[in-house]
This record gives C-alpha cells, sequence and structure tokens, in this order.
C-alpha cells in the first residue's frame, strides 16, 4: 500500500510521545467492540459490515460482490493488528466520539488518524459516494477548540492509507477534551472507508539533536575501548515562554528514561560497554516539564558500541625448516598479520611455506570486527632440518655392487627400495640392474626434523659384440659389415684389419680376394669386460662369360667357354632364341654349349641368357651371339 500525507503533521515542530495511541488492538477476527469510544453504528461481527455498522477486524476482502479493496493487514502492516472497517449511515452523523483524558492545560496538541477509502473505483458505476469527515475537538463543556474536514476521500486503484491531522492548544485548567469524528456523505452506495491508529501528541518547538565530533550527525559507531566523551547538543526552535530540558536514554528506542541531571540543552555521554544506546531530549514549558503527556521530544541519535574481538591465536610451532608454518587466528572478519623476516599476510590460517630459519620469532596479528581492533600474538619457532648427504656418486659394473654412505642424521631411510641391501641404515649395499637415483631420508632423532638428498649408482653394462651376418661375394666386389655393440663407454676394432677401409668401424667395406674370417672386439673403456663375434666373408670366383662364339668345328673358338664356372657346380644356364624358346639347359656346366640343340646346329644370329650361380649370388643375364 501507498501511504500519504494529507494534512498531516500539521504541527510546524517537533511532537511529542503519543498521549493517546488507539490501534485497536491485534488478535483473530473478528475484535470485540469498542469501549474507548461511543459511536451510533452497530458492531457486527462479519468482516463485511452492511450501512450503519462497522467491525473490528484485521482483514477484509470479497465484500460486496468485490467492490471493496481487500485489505490484509492494519495500516502498520500487521497481519494480526486490528482496524475499525466502517460502513458509513445513510444520513450524515457522528460515527466515532472519544473521551481524551491527561492532557495538560496551555498546550498544543497534534491530532491524527490514518483512513483508506475501501471502495473500488469502478464500484458503483464509477459513482461511488466518497467519505467526507470532520474533526472536531471539544470540551467537555462543549466549546470547540478545533475542527478540520477533510474534503472527499477520493477512491485508488490500490488501497492507500492518508494520515489526517488538525492541532489545537488547550485552555487554562483543561486536561480533558472530546475528540468526534462526523460523516458528512450522504447516504447510498459507497462512503466505505476503515479507521486506524488516532494519536494525540504534545506539538511545540523544532527539536534537533546532534553528535558533536562524529562521523554522522545522529549515530556513531565506536569501540568499548573509545575513552571519549561525545557531547550531545541540541538545536531548539522559538515557541516555548519558559522551556525546560530533560536528556532521555533508550536501550530498544521505544522505553525511555530520562538521565538523573541532564536537564540542559547538551549533554555530556559517558564512556559504556557493548551495546546499543538511544539518546534524545524533552522539552517542555518549565511547569510541565514533569509531565509526559505535555513534552515534545527531539529526533533520537544512536551509538552503537561494538565490543572489541575476543581473540584466539595459535600456530603449529615448532616446525621443521623446509615444511609449511601455519598461524591461526579467530574472532574477528579481517586479520594482519606481521612478523619476523618482513613477514606481512593477511586471512586466517595464514601460512609460510618453505618455511626457513628467519622465520623463527614472534608473530603480531591485528584482528578487526565491526570497526574495532585486539591485537594478540604468537612465538613460532623453526627448527633446523639436518644436514643430509648421500654421498658421492657411484660407478659399478653390470652385476657387481658398491656401498652407498650416507651421513648427516640418526635415522635413515632410503627409496627405491630396489638393489638395495637394506632401507634403515646409513650404508647400505647397492647391486641395481640399470642406473639408478637413490633418495635417502635423514632424521635428526632430537628435532625429529628430516632432510632428502640423493645419489646416483650409475650402472655400466658388460660389452656386447655382434659382427653381423655371413656374407658372400664375388671376387672383386666390395661388401659390408654390419657390426653391432652394446654397453657404454666402449671401443671397438676388426682383426685382421686387411682389405677393410676402418677397422675402428661397425660397418666397415671390405673387398678380400678369398674367403676371409673377420672378428669384431668391443672392449669396455671402464674396465667392464671384452666382448668378440666372427664374421665369414665367402668370396666366389668371378664368373666370365663371352658374348660370342663360332661353332664351326675349326677347332677354335666351337665352344661357348664359362670361365670359372666349374666353381659353381649347381648353377643352372638357360638359354633362349629370340622367340623366347629354350635352346640350351644345363645344371651345372660339364660339358660347355657348343651352339646346337637336339643335335641340329643352331643359325648363326644373337641368343640370350639366364645364369643362376646360387649361393645367393646376382643372376647373370646377357647375350650371346653364334657366328659361323
Amino acid at each position: 500500500m501507498g501511504v500519504n500525507d494529507c494534512m498531516a503533521q500539521l504541527c510546524q515542530g517537533s511532537l511529542g510521545d503519543p498521549v493517546i495511541n488507539i490501534t485497536f488492538g491485534n488478535g483473530a477476527n473478528p475484535g470485540s467492540p469498542l469501549t474507548e469510544a461511543a459511536t451510533t453504528y452497530t458492531f457486527v461481527s462479519t468482516s463485511c459490515p452492511n450501512d450503519g455498522s462497522y467491525t473490528v477486524v484485521n482483514n477484509t476482502s470479497g465484500c460486496f460482490g468485490n467492490t471493496w479493496h481487500t485489505l490484509n493487514h492494519d495500516h502498520t502492516g500487521d497481519a494480526s493488528g486490528y482496524l475499525m472497517l466502517i460502513n458509513a449511515s445513510f444520513e450524515p452523523g457522528d460515527f466515532y466520539v472519544a473521551h481524551i483524558h491527561g492532557l495538560c492545560a496551555n498546550t498544543t496538541y497534534e491530532f491524527a488518524a490514518w483512513i483508506v477509502n475501501i471502495l473500488k473505483p469502478d464500484a458503483c458505476e464509477g459513482t461511488g459516494i466518497k467519505p467526507n469527515l470532520t474533526f472536531s475537538i471539544e470540551t467537555e463543556a462543549g466549546t470547540v477548540l478545533q475542527t478540520k474536514n477533510t474534503g472527499d476521500i477520493p477512491v485508488d486503484f490500490s488501497p492507500a492509507w492518508k494520515q489526517y491531522a488538525l492541532s489545537f492548544r488547550t485552555p487554562q485548567d483543561v486536561n480533558d477534551v472530546i475528540v468526534r469524528l462526523r460523516n458528512n456523505a450522504p447516504g447510498g452506495c459507497g462512503n466505505d472507508l476503515a479507521l486506524d491508529d488516532i494519536t494525540f501528541r504534545a506539538c511545540g518547538p523544532q527539536v534537533m539533536v546532534s553528535i558533536s565530533g562524529a562521523n554522522s550527525s545522529t549515530s556513531a559507531n565506536i569501540c568499548d575501548d573509545d575513552k571519549n566523551v561525545y557531547a550531545l547538543k541540541a538545536n531548539i526552535s522559538a515557541g516555548y515562554t519558559t522551556p525546560a530540558y530533560q536528556w532521555q536514554a533508550s536501550s530498544d528506542s521505544i522505553s525511555w528514561t530520562d538521565i538523573p541531571g541532564a536537564i540542559t540543552t547538551s549533554y555530556n555521554r559517558q564512556p559504556t560497554k557493548a551495546g546499543t544506546y538511544y539518546y534524545r531530549l524533552a522539552v517542555a514549558e518549565a511547569e510541565n516539564i514533569h509531565s509526559l503527556n505535555c513534552r515534545v521530544v527531539s529526533n533520537m541519535v544512536t551509538f552503537k558500541v561494538n565490543p572489541k574481538p575476543v581473540t584466539s591465536i595459535s600456530s603449529n610451532s615448532p616446525v621443521c625448516e623446509g615444511t609449511t608454518l601455519s598461524l591461526t587466528a579467530s574472532g574477528g572478519s579481517t586479520y594482519q598479520w606481521q612478523g619476523p623476516n618482513n613477514y606481512n599476510a593477511t586471512g586466517s590460517p595464514a601460512t609460510i611455506d618453505n618455511v626457513t630459519l628467519a622465520a623463527n620469532g614472534k608473530y603480531f596479528v591485528t584482528i578487526s570486527s565491526n570497526g574495532c581492533a585486539q591485537k594478540d600474538s604468537v612465538v613460532a619457532a623453526i627448527k633446523p632440518k639436518p644436514l643430509a648427504n648421500a654421498g658421492a656418486d657411484k660407478n659399478i659394473c653390470e652385476g657387481n655392487n658398491t656401498t652407498l654412505n650416507a651421513s648427516g642424521g640418526g635415522t635413515y631411510a632410503w627409496q627405491p627400495a630396489t638393489g638395495l641391501s637394506q632401507t634403515n641404515i646409513s650404508n647400505p649395499v647397492a647391486s641395481p640392474v640399470d642406473s639408478t637415483v637413490y633418495i635417502v631420508t635423514v632424521t635428526d632423532n632430537i628435532s625429529n626434523c628430516s632432510a632428502n638428498d640423493t645419489v646416483l649408482v650409475n650402472v655400466h653394462h658388460k660389452p656386447t659384440a655382434d659382427a653381423g651376418p655371413d656374407k658372400t661375394m664375388i671376387e672383386g666386389d666390395k661388401t659390408m659389415l654390419n657390426g653391432n655393440a652394446t654397453g657404454e663407454s666402449l671401443h671397438y676394432y676388426w682383426t685382421p684389419d686387411i682389405f677393410m677401409n676402418n677397422a675402428n668401424s661397425l660397418q666397415p667395406i671390405v673387398n678380400p680376394p678369398h674367403d676371409t674370417v673377420y672378428t669384431l672386439h668391443v672392449e669396455s673403456s671402464v674396465g667392464c669386460g671384452v666382448a668378440s663375434d666372427e664374421v665369414f666373408i665367402k668370396v666366389f670366383k668371378k664368373v666370365i662369360v663371352p658374348n660370342a662364339f663360332s661353332p664351326n668345328k675349326d677347332g677354335i673358338n666351337d665352344v661357348w667357354k664359362l670361365v670359372a664356372i666349374e666353381a659353381y657346380p649347381d648353377a643352372e644356364i638357360n638359354v633362349f632364341n629370340r622367340y623366347g624358346q629354350a635352346v640350351f639347359t644345363s645344371h651345372g656346366y660339364g660339358k660347355p654349349w657348343d651352339g646346337t640343340y637336339n643335335g641340329n646346329s643352331l643359325p648363326v644370329g644373337t641368343y640370350y641368357y639366364v645364369i643362376n650361380l646360387k649361393f645367393g649370388l646376382p643372376i647373370l643375364k646377357g647375350w650371346v651371339a653364334i657366328l659361323r
């Protein structure tokens, strides 16, 4: 709902606490009939009263074909708070009369009430009657002290509470008045309203209070160790003839207590323990200052006194050099650390990784919460780690071992365990198969701090020699040996080193004129042994194939003579004519070809041969001519 002012706060100065505050109470529907006021209307227990009736409820909905607004709570938003719901009568007249007692004479008061027109704009075909009220303040003798007319209270598209008010002054010796609310509108469709929160308050000069020396003129947020005295000062406009003053304090801003002796326009607030404190100044004519109903009060100022944080601080000290130091604090929202070696950090926990001996000492933390700070400290001890030494790196031959020698602590732990005789002594025997880096963790038995070091056991494998596969070759050709060697730090060479281009190469080129055995020698230059292997080179005679012969029986060059073919007893020789027909075939060459085929001399011409010498040697191909 919207909250608007209409004729509200006619008092141009400050108001006092309500002398009368009629809220109609709270509870379940319906409430009780009015007892503090007289009315000519009839009380009904439904939430939709008919003409000339009223009820006391905390909500209403769906009334008269849903032509009324739905009210879900009272003017203050309290779902259980009551309001007075009125369906005005056809005839104008008083619908609420209340007798107010205990006012102060010669005092200005403001009367106010909250009202809402509950008729919807489209009800009564848009011509609904608007409530029109007159407020009247009278003495019990009938003298009218003040009247005020609201005028027509307009309809709204949603229910909107509006405050209506007037001010009046009580005559001399008048302490009681009558409040009269009169309905001026005629009967018919409309003229329906809700009424709530009727108040009477003393009205006087404008009184404004502020705090000197605070960040805000109306509030201060301080700590409970703040020993400052804060001056509260009031600025009061003209209005009272002989004004008197009374400072008040409250812990909840609702119930107020006079501060003894605080009766001037200023007040020096003394330090207090933690809590929230409210202050204001009450002002009245001197003769009325002791009556709560005669005072006006200033705005209130607030002091929120925050407690200093209740701190707790600890660390995981003592810790070993090279580990993590953790500093932990609690009790605040922010943490600022300072310490040895120019250490600065924020938050909790704060940590120092890979801590050094320079971090040894006292650490201070400033713990803050709600603008208040508390300092605390903790001492951290850093224990030196041992000087771990795994010894010098080792070199061994494959199959041998060596003794490791670690120092620097009381206990020792080696890893990996592979190849070690023991893992929990300073001098285990190491027999790794391959080169291995061993890590030793050295622990000081007094500080229980540890450190690591490493040692390399470099395993030199025994040499191996592979001279490669045996070779065959034709006399006068060349071939490459395919040697291979394994191991580390090797030296290798071939013997004999004859007919070889490089005896120190694993793949030398050789051209022996006859069958030869070469030996590859491999030696470890670090003393891990020698190895050797042989390769046999088979050297075949070179077959010479003539490209012509003349089988004319003159005794000269009558046969096709293959030089050195007798070295190849399994050779296969085939000769073809130009048509691809085999004219000569022989396994071995015990009888040379005489140029005939099936006993008949072949004609002069060119023929083609294919000679397979076997032994994996290249096949010989070419042509031969028969001449006559």
